[in-house]
């Protein structure tokens, strides 16, 4: 774990540009699907992140567009992979919220970040990201700097 003194800090620069991206494909995944990305992930000796989400939703959009940022995205492709589940208007993929023991109910973004051991790391706070669009860039990136492992 990181302590503040060693967060990478964002550029005053690199704000949100818009409009903000649109990450979700209507892709339906299966269980076997998720676990694929979540092995070649750290075969890869990285960790696993999973975003269930939509293009419809202002959080989510907000989160994948400070994850465009520069510095963010660079750190994120040197210790993370990311892939973007969609739930349609929650129809879609909802089951894969169940498979990880994660509530299935409304409310996206939820953020599933894994160690390199394929252990949830966040299992507790998947839902505080419904509110992205009330977070600055850093404290973001600060959540994700915190959750490297070794």
């Amino acid at each position: 774990m990181n302590i503040e003194a060693d967060y990478i800090e964002l550029p005053k620069d690199e704000v949100l540009k818009m409009p903000l991206p649109l990450p979700y494909n209507k892709k339906e995944y299966t269980e076997k699907d998720i676990q694929k990305f979540i092995n070649k992930t750290i075969s890869s000796s990285k960790q696993p992140i999973i975003i269930f989400g939509g293009n419809w939703c202002g959080d989510c959009r907000v989160l994948a567009g400070t994850f465009n940022l520069p510095t963010i995205k660079k750190f994120l492709a040197k210790h993370y992979e990311v892939l973007h589940i969609d739930v349609g208007r929650y129809e879609i993929n909802m089951n894969l919220m169940e498979y990880f023991n994660i509530p299935k109910e409304e409310g996206v973004p939820r953020v599933l970040v894994f160690d390199k051991n394929n252990n949830l790391l966040n299992s507790s706070s998947t839902k505080e990201w419904t509110t992205a669009r009330d977070r600055k860039q850093q404290d973001i990136f600060n959540y994700f700097q915190n959750l490297i492992t070794e």
